[in-house]
């Protein structure tokens, strides 16, 4: 993996870090569980300060293109059921803000539960007919 910063890029060096290792793991060029390089090795072969390559990393894994572990470093995270990256942690953002909603309603968890089933059943897959 070959990234560049450019002092003719307006956008700050952390986003063209995250930027371009998004866009390598998006084209496969990255696939699941590539090492990422360590933070300090980064940013030294970028001559960046390490807090602005964690930054990148923390908004990658943010996203759910990459998770880190003590130890184990940082490594890709290829998305599950053919969906793309990122696709698990928007999905949750969606989930709870339509779970905030919800309850903001009165609803129980248990209703929530039984709305979102009467939801997905009525709802057409894109495979074809509602699922119920």
């Amino acid at each position: 993996m070959r990234l560049s910063i450019s002092g003719a890029d307006p956008r700050p060096p952390y986003v063209q870090v995250r930027a371009q290792i998004q866009e390598a793991i998006n084209t496969g060029r990255l696939p699941d569980q590539t090492h990422l390089p360590p933070v300090r090795q980064l940013a030294a072969d970028l001559g960046l300060a390490t807090g602005t390559v964690a930054r990148a990393y923390k908004e990658l894994e943010a996203e759910g293109l990459v998770r880190t572990a003590r130890g184990a470093g940082t490594r890709v995270v290829a998305p599950r059921d053919g969906g793309r990256p990122g696709q698990d942690e928007e999905a949750r953002r969606h989930a709870a803000a339509l779970v905030g909603q919800l309850r903001g309603l009165g609803l129980t968890d248990q209703a929530i539960v039984e709305v979102v089933l009467s939801a997905l059943r009525a709802t057409p897959t894109a495979d074809g007919p509602p699922s119920g």
